[in-house]
C-alpha cells in the first residue's frame, strides 16, 4: 500500500491506540467521489483551515470485535482534532453489524462497498453483496421522499423567487445523492454525479440539463430568483419521472 495521507495515519495510529488488537478493519470511503468535490473546491496550495486537506472530509469506517461505551467517550474526545485534521467522525461498528444491516441500509452501506479504500486490517467486505430488491425499495422511499419535499418546499415559498432559490439550491445535494443512488441500482458506476445526471436524463427521456442543472448546484451556496424559476418545471418534472421509473423498475 502507498504511503498514506497524514490525516488518514492520524486515525488510523489513535483508533489503534483505543482498540489494540480489537480494531480488525478500517477503511476510507466515498474516495473517488470525494476526490471530484476535492478538485473543485481546491484553492491555493489544495489545504483548507488549519493545513487540512480541500473538499469534504474523508470518511472513514471502522470495524471492531467489541464497542464499549468507554471506547466512545476515549473517541469523543478526539473527534475535534479530527474535524480540524479533514477527518469525518468515523462510522464504528462491532463486528458482524455491518453484514447484517445491509438490508437495512442498502444505498448507504452499498455506496461505501462500491468506493472504498483498505486503511487497516482485513477487507470487511469480501464476498458482500447488496440484495437488488432492498436497493430498489430504499430507492424508491428515496425518490418519493424527495419529491414531496420539493412540492411541499414550494408551496411554502407562497411564490417568493428568492425562497424558490434557496430551496433548490438545499435540494441539489440530496438530489445528487439520489441519483447516484439510481445509477447504482442499474449497476452503473455512482461516483460521478454529473454522470449520473445525464444517464438518468436518457432514461427518462428528459431534455439535457434537465437533471444536471441541478446536480451541479450540490457545491454553490447560492442562485438567482430568475434562475430558480428557470430550473424548476423541468426539475420537478424530472423528478415525478424518475419516481415512476423506479417503481416500475426490475433486476434484469
Amino acid at each position: 500500500m502507498s504511503r498514506l495521507p497524514d490525516h488518514v495515519s492520524l486515525i488510523e495510529r489513535e483508533l489503534r491506540s483505543i482498540f489494540a488488537d480489537r480494531l480488525q478493519s478500517l477503511v476510507a470511503y466515498g474516495v473517488r467521489a470525494a476526490t471530484a468535490s476535492g478538485h473543485a473546491a481546491a484553492h491555493g496550495d489544495g489545504h483548507g483551515a488549519h493545513g487540512a486537506p480541500a473538499g469534504p472530509p474523508t470518511a472513514t469506517l471502522a470495524i471492531v470485535s467489541s464497542l464499549r461505551e468507554s471506547d466512545l467517550r476515549v473517541c469523543a474526545d478526539r473527534v475535534t482534532a479530527w474535524h480540524d485534521a479533514g477527518l469525518a467522525t468515523p462510522l464504528l461498528l462491532a463486528a458482524g453489524e455491518f453484514e447484517r444491516s445491509l438490508d437495512a441500509f442498502p444505498l448507504e452501506f452499498g455506496a461505501i462497498i462500491a468506493d472504498y479504500q483498505l486503511i487497516a486490517g482485513a477487507d470487511p467486505f469480501t464476498g458482500l453483496t447488496i440484495d437488488p430488491n432492498d436497493l430498489r425499495r430504499a430507492c424508491e422511499v428515496q425518490v418519493r421522499s424527495h419529491l414531496l419535499h420539493l412540492r411541499e418546499g414550494i408551496l411554502e415559498t407562497r411564490g417568493n423567487g428568492n425562497a424558490l432559490a434557496i430551496l433548490i439550491v438545499r435540494s441539489a445535494a440530496p438530489f445528487a445523492a439520489l441519483l447516484a443512488s439510481v445509477a447504482r441500482l442499474q449497476g452503473l458506476d455512482a461516483a460521478d454525479h454529473a454522470a449520473a445526471g445525464r444517464h438518468a436524463e436518457r432514461q427518462l427521456q428528459v431534455p439535457p440539463a434537465s437533471l444536471t442543472d441541478v446536480v451541479k448546484l450540490a457545491h454553490v451556496k447560492e442562485i438567482s430568483a430568475a434562475e430558480a424559476t428557470r430550473i424548476l418545471p423541468a426539475y420537478l418534472d424530472a423528478v415525478e419521472r424518475l419516481a415512476k421509473f423506479v417503481d416500475g423498475w426490475r433486476p434484469s
